[in-house]
């Protein structure tokens, strides 16, 4: 399946926001890098938790800030959402080519957007010094993207050589710790 051909369908950015949600997110991007943008973007949350423009916004409000924990969470949510969205399994584990083939006749771009956000989760993982972790979500998407059309292999190897380095310094260690 081509994660690329998604032209024509309407992006998570175009679904409407209350206008006191859309107000609050306007705040908080002109108060970009303040640490009390943080306020809007939670109030817009709990107006409108399923909301992916919110869930973006306060994605990448964590992730700037070099909140990476509270990031992943955020995007952990985002994926659920999308999942329920789309009637996909709600572990990220259980997807397949096949039921996200089925979601992509739903919509192309959520099915998409799940997939960004599952490598983005394994992303954070890799800064959260997790790369087993990150390996699992980052093998997923190579699983059913076999075209590499989001551009997983690269992060797929870097992946691979964290956790065998990861392997080695343990060895090392025990080794260390026998020879005491």
């Amino acid at each position: 399946m081509d994660f690329l051909d998604f032209t024509g369908e309407e992006m998570y950015f175009n679904e409407p926001l209350a206008p006191d949600v859309e107000a609050l997110l306007t705040d908080a991007s002109q108060r970009y890098g303040e640490e009390s943008a943080e306020l809007s973007l939670m109030r817009a949350y709990f107006l409108e938790p399923q909301h992916l423009t919110v869930l973006v916004a306060l994605y990448r409000y964590f992730y700037y800030r070099q909140r990476y924990r509270e990031a992943l969470i955020t995007a952990e949510r985002a994926i659920a959402i999308v999942a329920e969205r789309l009637e996909l399994p709600p572990r990220w584990e259980d997807l397949s080519e096949s039921n996200l083939s089925a979601a992509t006749q739903t919509s192309m771009t959520l099915t998409r957007f799940l997939l960004l956000a599952l490598k983005g989760s394994a992303y954070l993982l890799m800064r959260l010094d997790d790369p087993q972790a990150a390996l699992a979500r980052f093998e997923k998407i190579a699983e059913v993207d076999t075209s590499d059309r989001l551009g997983i292999n690269e992060l797929l190897t870097i992946a691979r050589a964290a956790v065998a380095e990861a392997a080695a310094e343990q060895a090392g260690d025990k080794v260390r710790y026998l020879k005491r």
